[in-house]
């Protein structure tokens, strides 16, 4: 009989595949030229929802907290384009993250933050991290990263005409940022 550890631990290996098949999916949209956008205005909670419940599993299998209250902001976006976006660097946050939580919080009018209290990211890797195929020092030593998850992010949030900026601290966490202000949008 198998225990309920390790049916956790096959839940979080499909688990694991689906975001795999989901990017690999999302990553022949864009590079085959797709313009499925629908830009309208979008309650950010309903997206952020959407993520969070996602991962829920996750977030108790790592006993990690989530600090996030309801920001009650409409952004004008493509719902689902960034709710992959949200996805991926929740995903990226739960995975380098091994103690601590993950905050989702507005930074300023306009800017959603995600920040979480992992490895952190190494000073000359932050230059190249949204490149394709750029791993860096914790890719390599995860050996299960693609290098596909940030740059499909860069790239939508600028078809979208939002912005995306990385700060972090080895050992002290990354802040990732997405700035959501309404600017003109010309897709390509």
């Amino acid at each position: 009989a198998q225990t309920d550890g390790g049916n956790d631990a096959v839940q979080a290996e499909l688990f694991k595949i689906e975001q795999y098949a989901e990017m690999v999916l999302q990553y022949q949209r864009l590079e085959g030229g797709g313009t499925d956008y629908v830009l309208e205005r979008c309650p950010l909670d309903d997206i952020l929802c959407q993520a969070v419940r996602k991962y829920a599993r996750l977030f108790v299998l790592k006993r990690l907290q989530l600090h996030y209250e309801p920001l009650n902001v409409t952004v004008l976006t493509d719902e689902k384009w960034l709710g992959f976006v949200i996805e991926q660097l929740l995903s990226n946050a739960l995975k380098y993250t091994k103690s601590g939580g993950i905050s989702l919080y507005m930074r300023d009018p306009g800017h959603l933050v995600i920040e979480d209290t992992g490895i952190g990211i190494a000073a000359e890797d932050l230059p190249r991290i949204c490149e394709k195929g750029f791993t860096g020092y914790n890719g390599r030593t995860d050996k299960k990263a693609t290098g596909l998850g940030l740059y499909l992010c860069r790239r939508i949030l600028y078809k979208l005409s939002h912005a995306l900026s990385i700060e972090s601290q080895p050992g002290k966490g990354t802040r990732v940022s997405i700035g959501l202000e309404s600017k003109e949008i010309g897709l390509e």
